[in-house]
């Protein structure tokens, strides 16, 4: 049975927020039905992030390479496919936005690609982890029944399997 875009959304929009949290972010909001006011692509899904106010710079670009590609990695475990977040046309936008965050860190473009190639894998190890994945799985679920949730049903749901 192939699964239903509404699914692989879930999992997607909900790798990015548990990876947010996880980093010490907090996410306002988390929907898998975006508005399209007046956008040239649809997006199928939508995590708002919020970080500390004080976070330095460095930090905060690494926090957004690495919430950025989590989207993609959670939609790769979930399909049990090995697709590299920079070939898939549906996360082009997560590819450019961890690409523009990395560009701070890593100015040189080959030595960037490796960078993100190496957060790629560091997200696949840590979203393989049981409670992990398990907070993942969870928030996908909420995410498919309600389409949307706000801070404090991500914060729960999240922090039964991250605390």
């Amino acid at each position: 049975m192939e699964d239903s875009d509404e699914t692989l959304s879930a999992y997607h929009e909900s790798g990015h927020a548990v990876i947010a949290v996880f980093l010490g972010g907090r996410v306002p909001s988390v929907t898998i039905s975006p508005d399209h006011d007046g956008e040239l692509a649809p997006r199928f899904g939508d995590t708002r992030i919020a970080w500390p106010k004080r976070l330095p710079l460095r930090e905060r670009c690494e926090r957004s390479v690495l919430v950025a590609l989590a989207g993609p990695v959670a939609e790769r475990i979930y399909r049990e496919e090995p697709f590299h977040p920079g070939m898939v046309a549906e996360w082009a936008e997560d590819w450019r936005v961890a690409w523009e965050a990395a560009a701070t860190l890593v100015p040189d473009e080959r030595r960037r690609l490796r960078f993100l190639e190496a957060a790629t894998i560091k997200l696949d190890e840590w979203l393989r982890q049981d409670a992990m994945w398990a907070a993942v799985a969870a928030l996908a679920d909420e995410l498919s029944a309600h389409e949307t949730l706000e801070a404090e049903q991500v914060a729960e749901v999240v922090a039964t399997w991250l605390s």
